[in-house]
């Protein structure tokens, strides 16, 4: 479930994990158990869209709050709860969330996201980590149904100090 501020303040921990977000897209309507393992101590979890059922996002809740974007596969139950961007902060790094489907250039995001530190979408069902012009731009693969040729994945973002770095965990296919 989406929170009700754009703007979230954690307090710093002296651990490294205190700062560290569980990123998941393209999940379709299948949460694998496994997801629950690899974002056990996450703070956050962002969820950038094709989401599938809303049931998804309430389940996640369990571990840490939520910000999810609608897909474009996404019917009205998910697009009721959630927003097509969000643009929040988290732990002072300006984050931009959005599917992607709005574009074929995703390195190209940034012009819609001027402030953003971090930008993540889904869509592609393809990983992806770079820096575009100081901006990470990530896409955590998919997390839902095994697709040919395409990993099934998740991230996991740590945000310091000296900048975002994020790393994808690929998860077990059916």
């Amino acid at each position: 479930m989406d929170e009700p501020s754009d703007s979230t303040t954690v307090p710093s921990e002296a651990s490294d994990r205190a700062r560290l977000i569980g990123v998941i897209s393209d999940t379709h309507g299948l949460l694998r158990s496994q997801v629950f393992e690899v974002f056990r101590g996450v703070r956050h979890i962002l969820h950038a869209g094709d989401v599938g059922d809303p049931n998804i996002l309430v389940d996640l809740s369990v571990l840490a709050p939520v910000t999810a974007v609608w897909g474009n596969m996404d019917g009205p139950d998910v697009r009721a709860v959630t927003e097509e961007a969000r643009e929040l902060v988290l732990f002072d790094t300006a984050i931009s969330l959005i599917h992607g489907h709005q574009t074929l250039e995703h390195s190209g995001l940034g012009r819609h996201f001027p402030g953003a530190k971090v930008i993540i979408h889904g869509h592609t069902h393809t990983p992806a980590n770079r820096n575009v012009g100081g901006v990470l731009v990530l896409n955590p693969g998919a997390a839902g149904p095994m697709r040919p040729g395409k990993p099934v994945t998740v991230a996991l973002l740590r945000l310091s100090p000296d900048g975002p770095r994020a790393r994808h965990i690929h998860l077990p296919a059916d």
